[in-house]
């Protein structure tokens, strides 16, 4: 009768370590799925800080522009060349990103 209690505890045992390593299985895949998604995650808000500051940029650019220019057709033609100034910046900065 020893023999069966021992062999029923270690059945319980091995059972209990089962669900443990099934457990730990399960954890470690929720985590690497967790880490996947806040580096996506990451990606996006440094994009979205990109886009953020390329308005800021171009706001405050037509903000100068409306203080500097007095008359609207030198303002017009200001604001189209500061426009294609800001576009060529904005080609540069992704060219050196990549």
């Amino acid at each position: 009768m020893a023999k069966e209690t021992q062999v029923q505890q270690l059945q319980h045992i091995e059972e209990k370590l089962r669900k443990l390593i099934s457990r730990y299985t399960d954890v470690q895949q929720k985590f690497a799925q967790a880490q996947e998604e806040i580096k996506f995650l990451e990606g996006l808000v440094q994009e979205k800080e990109q886009q953020i500051k390329n308005f800021q940029n171009q706001d405050n650019i037509v903000k100068i522009v409306d203080a500097i220019a007095g008359n609207t057709a030198n303002s017009t033609e200001l604001k189209l060349k500061l426009n294609e100034y800001i576009r060529e910046i904005d080609k540069c900065i992704a060219y050196l990103q990549d």
